[in-house]
């Protein structure tokens, strides 16, 4: 059996950035699919150079779990009679998996425009902070076009965007942009080519398989917000939401995720700060 192991990557990917990748006893260079090392003394790396690494740094364990999750969704839209058309566009436009799963929904459902386009809207607000946070550590004053960022904000999801408050505040300000743009578009075209392939060669997924694929995205996203966490109130506020957020389920089904994300983080925050002033 080949374990896991959490290991750093050579001088060719970004300084700080740590991928789990597959070791084994016979290849303890992580070499299956970790870049050779680079020379210190080589030339200035080029925009394109940056690209590049930001495309190999996509192959990854996150990228195949959210993989994972689009085929589970492509059995569900197959089943929900969505064309393969639609289905791709779905996922190339609005990218983002639980904002395609409520517009799925909501047309499965006969909504109207209006009322499909404010419940995306909704399930997509939470991407506003994370693309305000991480534009302006893009952003090279004075040289990067708007056009540019708005480019990089498509690729705004949750994968993306843990990947790159962890890594690319490690890399020169003129390669952060180019690097995300590299790694975004590369995983938005893998994930959209095995969406069509698992839409036209799986067909209808059994329920429970399909659920399964799409349960791994938010095992991941927990695991991996879990690991991004520098303080100790961002633990305590997934931990409220654990707690919190099948009992406001049962209560206000229609309220639960803003009743959670409200009353889990003013206690997360709550708690942390009395914690602090009694250490004092």
């Amino acid at each position: 059996m080949v374990p896991f192991s959490l290991m750093r990557l050579p001088d060719a990917t970004p300084p700080g950035f740590q991928c789990l990748v597959m070791t084994s006893p016979s290849d303890p260079s992580g070499a299956s699919g970790a870049p050779p090392p680079v020379d210190p003394s080589s030339s200035p790396v080029t925009a394109l150079g940056w690209a590049l690494r930001g495309m190999r740094s996509a192959v990854s364990i996150p990228a195949l779990i959210l993989t994972a999750a689009f085929v589970g969704y492509a059995g569900l839209a197959r089943e929900s009679g969505l064309t393969l058309d639609q289905t791709l566009l779905m996922t190339g436009l609005v990218w983002a998996l639980p904002s395609i799963v409520v517009l799925t929904g909501a047309i499965t459902g006969g909504m109207g425009m209006i009322s499909a386009g404010l419940a995306v809207a909704l399930a997509s607000v939470r991407l506003m902070p994370m693309t305000m946070a991480l534009m302006p550590l893009l952003r090279v004053e004075g040289k990067t076009k708007r056009w540019h960022l708005l480019i990089a904000s498509h690729f705004v999801a949750v994968t993306a965007w843990v990947f790159a408050m962890r890594n690319v505040q490690d890399l020169p300000r003129e390669a952060r942009l180019p690097f995300f743009l590299g790694f975004g578009a590369s995983l938005t075209g893998f994930v959209f080519c095995m969406t069509g392939i698992a839409y036209v060669m799986v067909g209808s997924l059994p329920p429970m398989v399909a659920g399964g694929l799409f349960m791994l995205t938010p095992v991941y996203f927990l695991c991996s917000l879990w690991g991004a966490s520098r303080i100790s109130a961002d633990k305590a506020a997934m931990l409220a939401g654990l707690v919190l957020g099948p009992v406001f389920f049962r209560l206000a089904p229609g309220l639960d995720l803003l009743l959670t994300g409200l009353v889990g983080g003013t206690l997360a925050y709550l708690a942390t700060r009395l914690s602090r002033r009694g250490w004092r």
